[in-house]
């Protein structure tokens, strides 16, 4: 692959991951309001409110990038299984969160908060945002490969000439 053609593949992907992004900071905005509310005034013990703001979140990001970003992609399977597995993949890059707090922490011993936030919110969400935008693209949504947000390669007649992202 020459650099043109890997340029070319980076540039064509910018409005999938404008998309991507979009939905990710309103799920993240989601899942942190209902986090505080559900602490705060709500008075919900820590373990149950993040699960519940979890869900939230898994949930806002599945409708942007079902109802936005791959709006116009063939479903290849219902969206409850979509949306399994859109949950299955949020999981994973949890875990991913998780295992830099766990190496960090407690394999290198850097125990303080600020190291503990660098692996978990820092690189561990990097990582974990490189994990989700792969499993949404190609496990939840079958984006075909050399393509950005058009259905098989092609674009449809109702779109000719434009990118099919969530902006439209």
């Amino acid at each position: 692959m020459s650099w043109d053609s890997l340029r070319g593949r980076l540039r064509s992907l910018g409005p999938e991951l404008l998309g991507f992004a979009a939905a990710g900071i309103c799920a993240y905005a989601a899942d942190l309001g209902l986090f505080i509310w559900l602490r705060g005034p709500v008075g919900m013990d820590p373990l149950t409110a993040k699960a519940l703001s979890f869900v939230a979140g898994c949930s806002v990001a599945y409708a942007g990038n079902a109802l936005g970003t791959y709006r116009r992609e063939a479903a290849d399977a219902s969206r409850l299984r979509q949306y399994a597995v859109f949950f299955a993949v949020n999981i994973a890059g949890a875990l991913v969160q998780l295992l830099c707090i766990a190496v960090s922490h407690y394999g290198l011993g850097l125990t303080s908060q600020r190291a503990d936030t660098v692996s978990g919110a820092g690189i561990g969400m990097a990582l974990a945002t490189v994990l989700r935008f792969w499993g949404t693209r190609t496990l939840v949504f079958r984006v075909a490969r050399g393509t950005s947000g058009t259905t098989s390669g092609t674009t449809p007649d109702r779109t000719a000439g434009r990118e099919a992202t969530w902006t439209g």
